[in-house]
């Protein structure tokens, strides 16, 4: 009999494992290494209020939005040069599954 085939993780399980330890959704809790990403989609880049920006990303011209969140998950230095945020997602799959559940929090 064939093993069934193994769920994919789900957007929260991917964002704790993934995003989790720089970034956070929960408004209530301490800004960490990254700022917090609760209503981050329509948000102007570089403006939640008492995060220290790199330089690029403070003078970024641009409201996130599904397709600049892929970009800046895929190579943050490539969007923005100078960018802090180390993190790189190669996988399509992963970052819309992150970005679906980033949009959930809106």
């Amino acid at each position: 009999m064939p093993l069934p085939s193994a769920k994919p993780p789900d957007g929260a399980t991917l964002f704790k494992q993934q995003c989790a330890t720089c970034h956070t959704t929960d408004p209530a809790e301490p800004t960490r290494q990254g700022p917090l990403l609760r209503g981050m989609l329509g948000r102007r880049a570089g403006t939640v209020e008492g995060f220290h920006y790199s330089a690029g990303l403070a003078k970024a011209d641009f409201a996130w939005d599904e397709a600049k969140l892929d970009e800046w998950i895929t190579n943050p230095q490539a969007m923005i040069p100078g960018a802090v945020m180390a993190y790189r997602q190669a996988k399509p799959e992963v970052r819309s599954t992150i970005i679906a559940y980033l949009k959930e929090l809106q």
